[in-house]
């Protein structure tokens, strides 16, 4: 059943339903009650009339009610003598008898102007005074807006009507009724009646008698005390009696006097408590009479007991808003009914509702302000109540609507009262912008609107109001039953935020809020609208890192909802580039800062927070943009977290809690998926496939990772040269930055693009310059990458002048132990050897005759090929003094040829052939033959004959062979072994005999304790042979060797 509409009967004299023979106190203003009659406020004209019959009432007049749409008729405020004569015929015998004229003080008309409170002129009422810090609507000069008014409070006031005193005696018989009370025990429900009426009545007297306030003020203890105590017997008796009616009158009245007894105190507190408490929770009046069951006749009427109890409810907590300069006891009454406003029970949520909005009301038509102000909440209560305007059940939005229509007329003068004086212009336009929104909006409209409310409150308040806002709001998102509350909560977010979006404080605790909330959220529609929330925030770049930064700190891989709030993420086209370049700087600032002993958590979640994005593929624009950095970015995260689990990620303490974390959730996994989805979404299908066919995400990866690089740069070239031609420039100014992973991945990028004619255009400083440098670095892959750059640079022939300049180094790099840069600067050689002077071709020739036998089989080959591109590169008034190294080059290559590794052994013969065509000497079939020399006793002896005669008098051809007996490899051995015995016979006799014999002799002794057998026999015949050289004739020698060659096995 509705509760009754305000103003409608009594305050307080229509809730009276009990009598008492104890005389009524008639307040009356001797001269010693002067200090208190100034006193008198509005709130004291609420005061029950006692003979309401000597009334005349007035014509009830037209006032809006927003509830129903309707224009109802009311009575006007302070004729209450119908409604109070027909509550007395219903009592009964037991009706209240009055032997006092009393006081009338009427109240304002209840009438509203049908719009809120907003006429600035209507504040004009609040002088200026020195004393007193209160603004006028005159000291700003702000036209009035249209369609609001308000009866001035003087106006309302009528004259007072004097009745006589009560007498000493009847004074001092209501102190001692109470005083009885305090010394024993209240026993039934006469006794309760007649302390409470008693209390009543004496607090009359406060006026005139300071022996009555004196008693007063010391009892309150007291009278605290026995009010709780009827209070909690009030729990058990469900309105079967007026008890709590009266007390609710009685305290009422002492409030009227400045005597507050559920204010300024613990235990005052608590009974206010739990006052709200019992009647709020009050079931429907339908269910009351239910569960009450049939009454006799002659019983009290429980319907109409419960709406006086309502109705004094209403009036006590009036009472105390009467007078509140600094609002400290609204902020009171907020703060117990806040729980009650917000409960899940439509009846409580009902007459709570009902409740605040008369509180509302009251305090609108009677508001003095005076700083400092006591309520700091105003943010969190226009939030409730826009809230409750679009609850479900139709009278709480109602009521609701009609609270924020007084909330608005208190907020007005509120920020008039607190604006700084400096800030004059910005509350004008403040005014200005809400005059406009009224326009707009019809009142009775716009508060069926919630969501319109959130936009005319907004430009009054403040920062912190504006977070007050938002968190209640939020909090409205858990009102699960009813999902036209989370719709409201939606709405009323997203338009205070596109409002008021450069204004908020502490939006770090609005956004954990609101991922807190996601996963609570039902619909559809509000989940993006909470979303569209976050989009808006980050969006704008005073809070972009801020958001970001609290995303950020959640744990990985994200779940469902905060993944789907990173893949719908709405923004404007300009704000996408910016948010995406913020997260993707929170990553690169992780890559610029030296290696840690463990990865930065924000560097996985600002990745896996890349990859929801690009799932998402909301910011399209944005990322094809931002492209190369997005790659370059995702690159160097792999390169750092190859090897990585979680354990080797500092993750912030108390972030996943009790939660355990699947060891296949990885940095790499991460940062691979990402850069995966991002070459996806840019369209780069064909380098997705070049990177799946030839396994280069298991290089990227790995210990190869920049072999994955290389793969990925050269399909970008080969592809989409456009995005390749932007990555290079981006890495131009790149290079230098960042830790050593962060070097190594971009410069490995940098150099496979050198391939590209783009590579021209750039300055020798961000080319060769740069490239020099790496190659003096102590860091051999970074001599690598330059020497691998130098040689995609030798691609263009503009380019080979400034290379040249950097011979010395190559030069040098060819005696490193890294294979991998010996075998780059041999390639680099051979597209530069054509145009190398004669001086640093004979030193690179000798560096590379030295290489001639390295147990690198690739370096072996290449070192051969270069020496023969040498070879063919001397000019020729330079071949004589090249021709004596490639003499002594004559006997390595010539035994190198019986290698067992094939590609050797066919460059062998190969350069072998490209000397004796430097010598013009014409080559014996026989030095081609691919078998082993050591089976082929004919062609070894043409072999030896051939290279003996020719170089007689040129080099020791002896000593240079019997070098490679010692070599590690058997075939070279073999074949050193067999040609130093072959080759005596054609060197000079005479000459051997003079130096003796001794040092070949002695070095072919060693090989005879050579493991392998087909050695040892070689060895003891060439040694047969040497010793016979020094004994025999020639002819005798040739014979013998004739014999000797018969018996070799083949």
């Amino acid at each position: 059943m509705p509760l009754p509409r305000r103003g409608r009967g009594s305050r307080l004299a229509s809730t009276r339903v009990a009598s008492t023979s104890l005389p009524r106190a008639v307040p009356v203003f001797p001269r010693r009650a002067g200090r208190r009659a100034s006193l008198l406020s509005h709130a004291q004209h609420l005061t029950r009339r006692r003979h309401s019959s000597e009334l005349v009432p007035e014509e009830p007049e037209l006032r809006p009610d927003f509830r129903s749409g309707k224009w109802l008729r009311e009575p006007a405020a302070g004729d209450f003598g119908e409604l109070r004569q027909g509550l007395l015929a219903g009592m009964g015998s037991r009706h209240r008898i009055y032997d006092q004229e009393e006081l009338v003080i009427p109240c304002a008309s209840d009438s509203d102007s049908g719009s809120v409170d907003l006429q600035l002129s209507d504040l004009e009422g609040i002088k200026k005074d020195p004393s007193n810090t209160d603004l006028t609507v005159l000291d700003l000069e702000i036209p009035d807006i249209p369609e609001f008014s308000q009866d001035s409070l003087t106006d309302s006031l009528r004259n007072l009507t004097h009745g006589s005193p009560l007498s000493q005696t009847s004074v001092e018989r209501l102190v001692q009724s109470i005083q009885e009370v305090f010394r024993g025990k209240l026993k039934g429900e006469s006794e309760k009646l007649k302390f409470l009426r008693s209390l009543s009545s004496l607090s009359q007297t406060l006026l005139y008698d300071e022996t009555t306030e004196s008693f007063i003020n010391s009892h309150i203890a007291d009278i605290v005390h026995i009010l709780n105590v009827l209070v909690q017997e009030e729990l058990l008796n469900s309105l079967s009696s007026p008890v709590l009616q009266e007390v609710l009158v009685t305290v009422t009245e002492l409030s009227y006097q400045d005597v507050h007894l559920l204010l300024d105190s613990e235990d005052r507190d608590d009974l206010l408590s739990l006052i709200i408490k019992i009647v709020i929770t009050l079931p429907s009046i339908d269910t009351l009479i239910q569960l009450q069951g049939p009454r006799p006749s002659g019983s009290r009427n429980t319907e109409s007991l419960y709406r006086q109890t309502f109705q004094a409810f209403s009036d006590m907590l009036q009472s105390f808003v009467m007078k509140d300069p600094h609002l400290e006891k609204f902020d009171t009454i907020f703060q117990h009914m806040e729980p009650w406003l917000q409960s899940a029970k439509d009846h409580e949520r009902k007459q709570a509702t009902a409740t605040m909005a008369q509180v509302l009301k009251c305090l609108s038509r009677h508001l003095s302000l005076k700083l400092p102000l006591r309520f700091q909440r105003l943010g969190h209560l226009v939030a409730l109540m826009a809230l409750l305007c679009g609850d479900p059940l139709k009278e709480v939005a109602e009521e609701a609507a009609e609270g924020t229509h007084y909330l608005l007329h208190i907020t007005l003068r509120l920020k008039y009262i607190t604006h700084d004086k400096e800030n004059h212009q910005s509350l004008k336009r403040a005014l200005k912008k809400c005059r406009e929104l009224l326009d707009r909006y019809s009142i009775k409209r716009f508060y069926r609107y919630p969501s319109k409310i959130a936009q005319v409150f907004e430009v009054f308040l403040s920062s912190t109001e504006l977070c007050q806002f938002v968190m209640t709001t939020l909090d409205g998102l858990k009102n699960l039953p009813h999902p036209c509350s989370q719709q409201t909560a939606g709405e009323l977010l997203i338009t205070l935020v596109k409002n008021a979006e450069s204004r908020f404080e502490k939006l770090p605790e609005i956004i954990g809020v609101i991922c807190a909330r996601l996963s609570i959220i039902s619909q559809p529609k509000v989940r993006q609208q909470v979303i569209n929330t976050v989009s808006l925030f980050i969006s704008r770049p005073k809070y972009t890192d801020v958001v970001l930064s609290h995303l950020l700190c959640h744990p990985v891989p994200y779940d469902r909802h905060l993944a789907e709030l990173w893949r719908t993420l709405e923004v404007d086209l300009p704000s996408t580039t910016w948010i995406l370049w913020r997260l993707l700087r929170k990553l690169q600032k992780c890559h610029n800062v030296p290696t840690q002993e463990k990865m930065a958590y924000v560097a996985v979640a600002a990745t896996n927070a890349l990859y929801e994005v690009l799932v998402g593929n909301k910011l399209r624009a944005a990322t094809f943009r931002l492209f190369p950095q997005l790659l370059m970015t995702l690159l160097i995260q792999i390169h750092h977290s190859i090897g990585l689990t979680m354990s080797d990620v500092s993750i912030p303490t108390g972030l996943y809690a009790e939660q355990e974390i699947s060891t296949e959730v990885t940095p790499l996994g991460f940062a691979m998926q990402a850069i995966k989805t991002l070459l996806l979404r840019t369209l780069c299908w064909q380098e997705f496939n070049i990177m799946e066919k030839n396994k280069g995400w298991t290089l990227l990866k790995g210990d190869c990772h920049l072999q994955g690089v290389f793969l990925l740069a050269n399909a970008l070239l080969e592809r989409n040269h456009l995005l390749a031609h932007r990555i290079l420039y981006l890495l131009v100014p790149l290079l230098n930055r960042g830790n050593e992973k962060h070097k190594l991945t971009a410069a490995a990028f940098f150099v496979e693009l050198l391939q590209s004619p783009v590579a021209r255009r750039l300055p020798s400083t961000y080319s060769t310059t740069r490239l020099k440098d790496w190659l003096c670095h102590g860091n051999n892959i970074f001599r690598i990458l330059a020497l691998r750059g130098l040689h995609n640079l030798l691609r263009h022939k503009e380019m080979k002048e400034n290379i040249k300049n950097l011979l010395p180094c190559l030069l040098d790099s060819l005696c490193e132990a890294d294979e991998r840069i010996v075998l780059l600067t041999i390639q680099i050689l051979l597209q530069l050897v054509q145009n190398v002077d004669f001086t640093t071709l004979a030193a690179m020739m000798r560096t590379l005759f030295s290489l001639f036998g390295d147990v690198r089989p690739d370096v072996h080959c290449s070192s051969m090929t270069l020496f023969g591109a040498s070879v063919k590169s001397v000019k020729h008034r330079d071949k004589k003094s090249a021709e004596k190294q490639v003499l002594e080059s004559l006997v390595p290559l010539l035994l190198y040829s019986q290698d067992e590794n094939d590609a050797i052994a066919q460059e062998s013969r190969r350069v072998l052939t490209i000397c004796a065509q430097f010598l013009k000497w014409k080559l014996p079939q026989e030095v081609y033959c691919k078998d082993p020399l050591y089976i082929k006793p004919a062609e070894v002896e043409t072999i030896c004959n051939f290279f003996g005669k020719k170089c007689q008098g040129k080099i020791n051809i002896l000593a240079q062979t019997l070098m490679y007996s010692k070599n590690a490899k058997l075939p070279i051995r073999r074949a050193a072994v067999l040609f130093v015995g072959l080759l005596t016979q054609y060197m000079d006799h005479n000459e051997l005999r003079t130096t003796g014999t001794d040092w070949i002799e002695n070095d072919l002794r060693d090989l005879l304790q050579d493991p392998e057998p087909s050695l040892r026999l070689i060895a003891s015949q060439a040694l047969f042979r040497v010793q016979r050289v020094g004994e025999l004739e020639p002819e005798q020698t040739v014979c013998w060797l004739r014999k000797l060659l018969g018996c070799l096995p083949t």
